[in-house]
């Protein structure tokens, strides 16, 4: 088994000219080559539009996206760029209503944030130029068949020539129009909103609170919702991106219908909003008197909701707004889409890499259309009851929720339940997000470090616990175990109490090739306040930050078959 590959390309047969094609290089695309790039994988990725948009579609970055972004080692640009998203305030019939804060636990690294997704784009493509890839823009795919060894692509490209490009893979995505879900036949069942808005760029000179968004709704006689206005903060002096409801003179839904069995979602052609127009819903509905300038571009849109079937057909599959699209209340589409694109490309990387058991790409409709199906159902209830805000939930759960932290998948079959331990809801399980800490020490440096610090730029990785002599025994016979089932290639380190015997040592022999297993001491404790440990405990921690495995009560007896079942959902032993 191999169970890391780094950067450069691996070798070719004559007959494929790339090991994946993605199709679409929007932040979901641009995410997959990212990583698959990153694993070492070969890919091409193609566009149809000749250059990158600069309309600030989606701007919401979620802090489970950061983590993402900091364990593929793109994570810094993005907060270069970025602007916090500290609440939101909410107003109805001129009533300022209850505040939402957008606060999380201390032990979340990362917080809400606002980026333009054309800088979206451009950071995590400027990060795939390090590995040598670029976009192919203005190249179109036409077409695709695929047979038990790989797919053959019909593209154009910006010349106007033809090309068929044979790769092992073929990645969609390529949006709510996706050419890839429509050849593959798959039904993309939903509906729409009625309702047209207009988007615009602006700044505004209000007196508002930095980085708060504001929701201003009117309701008519009936109680219904009849004019809104929702503002964005955006990177910049008071700038935002304002959606609002469309006046009659801007509609396009007379002329501009779409055909039978189209899709009704995103920026459409047509009149766009003037200043005045956006000046007009400001004036009606602003906290404060305020004047609207500086629009950088504007456009009228529609919304859909709909859902693939699947998620991938044979060695072709979807991600993003090719397999689900949804109201952009709370900001979860991008980041969806983006966490889409993590799961398969590690699970593409591996199967490339002869690695993998045959049927671990069958995971990826396992593990992420329940959680597109999620998605799609809680924006379509938040945007017809008023925002995220009416969510029943507690505050923190829901908090939690909208940052994408509870994203889990406990009935994977890619998840090992055997010897998990009795279920506590307190702890992370199998499935279940690997949470960060901090304060994880080495006698080699001064400052602290935290634990996504020593996942980063990883694939899976062992992360073993002890706080007594007997547990460094059980923690050193489950490294050597884990080398002898993966052939010494899973990365591994220990997490020491740190008032344990263990505490003291730089690295722990394991078996007799010589391997050193490194110590971190968990000095604070945070660790194993965060994890729920106690004794000798093993993780295994997948690329894309979940749980593999918790394994618990470590003793050779009981420990190697429930390692050999976890190690043996994912790779082929």
């Amino acid at each position: 088994m191999e169970a890391e590959r780094k950067g450069g390309s691996r070798q070719e047969t004559p007959v494929v000219d790339t090991d994946v094609l993605i199709v679409g290089a929007g932040p979901v695309g641009l995410t997959a080559a990212a990583e698959l790039r990153r694993q070492g994988v070969t890919c091409r990725i193609i566009d149809k539009l000749p250059a990158r948009l600069p309309y600030a579609k989606a701007v919401g970055v979620q802090p489970r996206t950061l983590e993402i972004w900091d364990r593929m080692g793109m994570v810094r640009a993005a907060l270069e760029a970025a602007v916090p998203l500290r609440g939101q305030l909410t107003y109805a019939d001129g009533v300022e209503q209850a505040r939402l804060e957008l606060r999380l636990p201390p032990e979340v690294p990362y917080g809400f944030a606002a980026l333009p997704q054309y800088d979206t784009e451009r950071i995590i493509e400027e990060h795939l130029a390090r590995f040598g890839t670029g976009i192919e823009r203005g190249t179109e795919l036409l077409g695709f068949t695929q047979d038990e060894d790989g797919v053959v692509s019909r593209i154009v490209t910006a010349s106007g020539g033809r090309e068929e490009v044979r790769s092992r893979f073929l990645v969609g995505c390529d949006g709510a129009h996706s050419i890839v879900r429509k050849g593959l036949g798959l039904t993309f069942e939903g509906g729409a909103f009625p309702e047209e808005y207009m988007l615009a760029d602006v700044e505004v000179d209000w007196n508002l609170p930095e980085g708060y968004g504001v929701r201003s709704m009117h309701h008519g006689a009936d109680g219904r919702i009849d004019d809104a206005l929702v503002c964005i903060p955006l990177p910049g002096e008071r700038r935002y991106r304002m959606s609002m409801l469309v006046p009659p003179e801007l509609s396009t839904r007379a002329g501009n219908t779409p055909a039978p069995g189209e899709t009704a979602h995103g920026l459409e052609g047509g009149r766009s909003p003037r200043l005045e127009h956006i000046q007009a819903v400001v004036d009606r509905l602003s906290p404060e008197p305020a004047t609207a300038s500086a629009m950088r571009w504007s456009s009228v849109f529609r919304i859909s909701h709909r859902l693939v079937d699947r998620y991938s057909v044979g060695r072709v599959f979807v991600a993003g707004d090719a397999a689900h699209i949804h109201p952009p209340t709370g900001a979860q589409g991008m980041n969806t889409g983006i966490q889409d694109a993590c799961n398969l490309a590690w699970k593409l990387a591996l199967a490339l890499d002869g690695g993998a058991h045959p049927r671990l790409l069958d995971s990826y409709d396992a593990e992420r259309r329940p959680v597109g199906e999620e998605v799609v159902g809680r924006t379509v209830r938040h945007a017809t009851a008023g925002g995220v805000q009416t969510a029943k939930d507690d505050r923190t759960t829901v908090m939690l929720r909208e940052a994408q932290l509870l994203v889990a998948y406990p009935d994977s079959p890619l998840t090992a339940t055997n010897g998990a331990g009795p279920a506590d809801a307190d702890r992370p399980g199998p499935g279940d997000r690997a949470p960060d800490c901090r304060g994880l020490m080495t006698s080699l440096a001064v400052p602290s470090l935290r634990l996504y610090d020593l996942l980063r730029d990883r694939g899976h990785v062992l992360v073993l616990h002890a706080d007594s002599a007997d547990a460094l025994t059980a923690c050193r016979d489950t490294a050597a175990t884990a080398d002898r089932l993966t052939g010494g290639t899973l990365p591994a380190f220990l997490v020491a109490a740190g008032d344990s015997d263990a505490a003291r040592s730089v690295h722990v022999p394991v078996g007799a090739n010589g391997r050193r297993l490194p110590v971190f001491r968990d000095e604070a404790g945070e660790f194993a306040r965060l994890y729920g440990v106690k004794g000798a405990t093993a993780f295994l921690i997948r690329p894309d930050g979940y749980l593999a495995a918790r394994l618990t009560g470590l003793a050779a007896a009981a420990t190697e078959p429930a390692l050999a079942d976890a190690l043996g959902r994912v790779f082929r032993l």
